[in-house]
């Protein structure tokens, strides 16, 4: 890899949305009003990610209200539809969802806007955040509901949506961007054993699915240029601080390092829900890195230094320190409503991130 990417202390993303910006939004504000707030807001959440010192600078995602949705909302040949959602935490319940009526395409895609202001607003390396291609297809929910309308199967679906996410990376970098990170809720379903069930249950073998994600995900990073790194964060569930899914990475691991073409793995460590690191020997050796997410960002309550420490210890005597990074186990705001703990917490804990990576990592 060669680029110091994902840096020794990084982030996953999202951060809790300032009082200003939610105001306009319960206002339904719009338009150029709405950009000028939105505009004004990151700007000041930039300094803010500069001044604690991250070198690896989001835009809080304050552009949008759901970390997955809006993206796939903004592509070509989808709408949005009320559909059923099952969880392992929370039951089912009714949420919105992009449903496929047409051919996919990345085209005039809005968040290459976004990632372009953010290139130009922020001093250090700008990082974008969109979910993984098949999280449109996501596991909580029968695929056939989502691409039924367009596609007789997956296999179809999938070869437009690899070529609408290789369109989509291939302008992102155009615009400046060279730091991009999928996020993945459906790998961590695939860790927890009653969702497993689930899918089986409804006709989908687990292990077929993946065998379709892995084939997307390398479709859309077929042609990335070389000098843009492309991490993934395996979430559980992050909604106002609720969790989804359990399960280590036992499952999913050797295929996770191995068969993707990731620089790096975002993977959560902040409970017992995530499992161990012996998955962690999976990892091949060489420039891959994984962040250990061992910093909650459901609470606001601040970890114990020692206790980070001794954990990444544990982790180093499965995988090399030297391929191990630091980072919150997911973002502060998977929604805009955000997780329940506040802003001066938030920053703590990105600010003890920083410190404890720079006396861990003499590169940090």
């Amino acid at each position: 890899m060669g680029m110091g990417r994902p840096f020794r202390a990084d982030q996953v993303g999202s951060l809790l949305r300032p009082a200003a910006l939610l105001e306009a939004r319960h206002r339904h504000v719009s338009g150029a009003e709405l950009k000028a707030i939105e505009d004004a807001a990151i700007r000041e959440v930039v300094r803010k990610q500069e001044e604690v010192g991250l070198k690896g600078v989001t835009d809080g995602e304050y552009r949008r209200e759901n970390w997955s949705l809006d993206f796939f909302a903004a592509l070509q040949g989808t709408e949005v539809a009320e559909l059923a959602l099952t969880t392992t935490g929370q039951g089912t319940r009714t949420v919105p969802a992009a449903v496929v009526t047409g051919k996919v395409s990345a085209a005039d895609h809005p968040m290459i806007e976004h990632i372009r202001f953010l290139v130009g607003t922020t001093k250090q390396t700008a990082k974008l955040t969109v979910p993984v291609p098949s999280m449109i297809t996501t596991a909580s929910r029968d695929w056939r509901q989502i691409v039924g309308k367009a596609y007789d199967g997956l296999d179809a679906f999938y070869a437009d949506l690899g070529a609408a996410y290789a369109q989509f990376v291939q302008a992102a970098y155009d615009a400046g961007c060279r730091y991009i990170q999928f996020d993945d809720v459906n790998m961590a379903y695939l860790c927890d054993a009653d969702m497993r069930a689930k899918l089986s249950a409804r006709g989908d073998d687990p292990d077929v699915l993946l065998d379709g994600w892995v084939r997307l995900i390398n479709a859309a990073l077929a042609n990335k240029p070389a000098d843009m790194t492309v991490t993934t964060h395996i979430c559980r569930g992050n909604f106002k601080s609720q969790w989804f899914a359990q399960g280590g990475y036992e499952p999913i691991a050797e295929r996770l390092f191995n068969d993707l073409p990731y620089n790096g793995y975002f993977l959560e460590y902040d409970n017992d829900r995530s499992g161990g690191f012996e998955p962690l020997r999976f990892l091949p050796k060489g420039d891959k890195r994984v962040v250990l997410g061992l910093m909650t960002t459901k609470t606001g309550t601040l970890e114990n230094r020692d206790l980070i420490r001794r954990r990444i210890d544990q982790a180093s005597a499965i995988a090399p320190l030297d391929q191990l990074c630091l980072s919150p186990q997911c973002g502060f705001a998977s929604h805009e409503d955000g997780n329940d703990l506040s802003e001066q917490s938030q920053w703590a804990k990105l600010r003890q991130i920083v410190e404890l990576a720079q006396e861990i990592w003499p590169d940090a």
